[in-house]
């Protein structure tokens, strides 16, 4: 019940509605039927040809949007997810080839350098925020970019597969591709680690002390500096395992098809942006992400069969998310300041 009573009172209903407005709108410019155009996008949901890519595709949004919400649940903003990504994968691609015969025990010790990689760099924002005074929001995103061009740099030189005059790195040994689960051999078990990083986020936050820590430093700092919160520790934390869980799922998205790190190739689907939206919706409370991944999931696999069956093109789903978290925002902000001024 309590649930639900937030769901009804919150911020997150209100701007979905609005976002598929929104959307109701764009469609009625583009001279198409807006219950044609959504019909279709649920189609494109339901299609059992599609289910696989739904699953395979939920599966970053899901790790991104738990990357996001960890330093979030105290307060903090990592906007950095694109270059943790990245990093994350081209490291398990470089650690993987330089133990090509050493299996799926030499990729997961692949991953576990890409998310280490990724940790330490999202952890450089704390420094930068103390002894440099640059708010971490914005440490994040700025380290975002080098870590994107140095990806790239890497797959089109260093690591390149020499002869494909493709930026990418060697396709990875049979031996390290993450096995397919048996229901689809299109959707392997890194669907099953993106479950279990949600599962392991969602017992932290609601049964542990530094779960308590981080929602009392996210609902009032000064009260959880007061009652003796380690607050730099704290935020070293959370931003290290943020960037761990992204870097991680950069190293899962590298170990299934096409079995390589492409440059470019994980920033392209937005996924980064993607969790972002479901974190901020969900304001980081696990129940939330979990509903708010599989909603943006199936917009985005619904955005295929609009295009095909009514010719819309797929980027009115990235309409309706950039919606989302416009309107979202601004009912934030609408109750924030009715509340200073009931004062």
């Amino acid at each position: 019940m309590a649930i639900l009573r937030r769901v009804l009172t919150g911020a997150a209903l209100p701007a979905l509605v609005a976002s598929f407005l929104v959307g109701a709108l764009v469609l009625l410019s583009a001279g198409t039927n807006p219950l044609t155009g959504y019909q279709a996008l649920v189609r494109g949901v339901l299609l059992d040809t599609n289910l696989p890519y739904l699953a395979a595709a939920f599966a970053p949004i899901l790790g991104m949007a738990v990357s996001f919400a960890v330093p979030l649940r105290m307060g903090e903003f990592n906007l950095g997810g694109d270059g943790q990504l990245v990093l994350g994968g081209i490291t398990a691609a470089a650690v993987a080839s330089a133990v090509p015969d050493a299996g799926l025990p030499g990729f997961a010790l692949a991953a576990l350098a890409g998310a280490a990689a990724a940790a330490v760099w999202a952890a450089l924002s704390v420094p930068l925020a103390r002894w440099g005074r640059v708010p971490i929001i914005i440490s994040t995103l700025l380290l975002g970019f080098p870590a994107v061009s140095f990806a790239s740099y890497l797959a089109r030189y260093p690591l390149t597969d020499k002869g494909t005059g493709i930026p990418q790195t060697p396709r990875l040994p049979d031996a390290m591709h993450l096995p397919s689960l048996p229901a689809s051999a299109y959707v392997n078990v890194g669907l099953v680690v993106a479950i279990v990083l949600f599962a392991a986020y969602w017992v932290v936050d609601a049964r542990t002390g530094t779960g308590l820590e981080l929602r009392t430093l996210g609902a009032n700092l000064r009260f959880g500096q007061y009652v003796g919160i380690d607050v730099e520790r704290r935020t070293l934390g959370a931003l290290a395992v943020s960037g761990a869980i992204a870097g991680l799922t950069g190293a899962l998205i590298v170990a299934g098809p096409p079995y390589r790190f492409i440059d470019g190739a994980l920033v392209a689907p937005g996924y980064t942006f993607t969790g972002v939206t479901v974190a901020l919706i969900a304001s980081a409370r696990p129940a939330g992400l979990l509903a708010g991944a599989l909603l943006f999931t199936a917009l985005q696999v619904g955005g295929t069969g609009m295009e095909r069956d009514v010719g819309i093109p797929r980027q009115l789903t990235a309409i309706i998310q950039a919606a989302v978290v416009i309107t979202f925002v601004l009912i934030v902000a609408v109750r924030a300041r009715r509340k200073v001024v009931a004062r």
